[in-house]
């Protein structure tokens, strides 16, 4: 069974989950001919693959960091059908079975603004309000997403909705950073371009052990391959760039790394044999 919980130096390290969609294989991997991706993973009848929608929450014993809220319960009945959406418990039933309320985060980190990464950053209230589900929480956005989110291209418009962003700068707990920046102590996001043009990563360290949470840049442990790039990705040749500069700093310094999208792990380490990236999950002891 995949690994959902990790000690890193200080600090506590949960995989949490907000649900399932389902995205076009096609999409998903690219150039990849399907005859390869299929092998990870089989299509359904409509060539949609299963993703999930993964969250960290870091406990640093002083701060609580949350990075991605997943896909929320903003949705319109039409949209969930299209994804074939599944969220049991959600990402706030996972916090609750892990002893959390929303209260209690401090931090909540995006690595960039696209509905199933900030999603559940707010939820509709009883007046009908969008407000922000983490209502002590400093979100921490790249300014320069933040930009792209208000006037998006004609390309990836639909992957954003100003109702899961813009109520956090109507509450005053929106912090636009520029590059890499740190969080809190052992917490920074690291820009790293190329899904969209200020997506950022996470990198979290303690005690000389780091994870390093890959966002959109690797979705997944089957997108390791250099190839394997997504067709959503704006500037995929810099997603390549990027890709090859972060595993080859996992391999030499030996980081756990960690996937936003991966239906299976969570965490996982990076090795290299015959100048192909390896992954190999971090399983509970069986």
């Amino acid at each position: 069974m995949t690994l959902n919980k990790l000690t890193l130096g200080d600090f506590t390290v949960y995989g949490l989950r907000d649900g399932f969609f389902y995205l076009d294989g096609g999409a998903m991997f690219g150039v990849v001919p399907k005859v390869l991706w299929e092998k990870m993973y089989m299509p359904d009848s409509l060539n949609r693959i299963k993703m999930s929608l993964n969250s960290l929450l870091i406990d640093t014993q002083e701060k609580l960091v949350l990075v991605e809220t997943g896909i929320g319960e903003n949705l319109k009945e039409k949209f969930a059908r299209h994804y074939s959406i599944e969220r049991k418990p959600g990402l706030l039933g996972e916090l609750q079975q892990k002893g959390y309320s929303a209260g209690d985060i401090n931090y909540v980190i995006n690595t960039h603004l696209h509905f199933d990464h900030c999603g559940g950053n707010t939820y509709k209230n009883e007046q009908g309000r969008f407000v922000p589900t983490f209502p002590n929480a400093e979100y921490i956005i790249q300014k320069g997403e933040w930009e792209d989110a208000l006037d998006p291209g004609s390309r990836d418009r639909p992957s954003y909705d100003i109702n899961n962003f813009l109520p956090l700068k109507e509450h005053g707990q929106l912090k636009l950073v520029d590059g890499d920046s740190e969080v809190t102590e052992g917490v920074k996001v690291v820009l790293a371009e190329g899904h969209t043009s200020s997506h950022q990563c996470v990198k979290v360290e303690s005690q000389g052990k780091v994870l390093f949470f890959m966002g959109d840049l690797i979705p997944a442990s089957s997108h390791i391959h250099l190839p394997y790039v997504m067709s959503y990705d704006l500037y995929p040749v810099k997603t390549l760039e990027n890709k090859e500069k972060f595993l080859q700093k996992a391999v030499r310094n030996r980081w756990i790394i960690a996937f936003n999208h991966d239906p299976e792990h969570f965490f996982g380490t990076i090795s290299k044999t015959e100048g192909k990236f390896l992954f190999s999950p971090l399983n509970n002891p069986a």
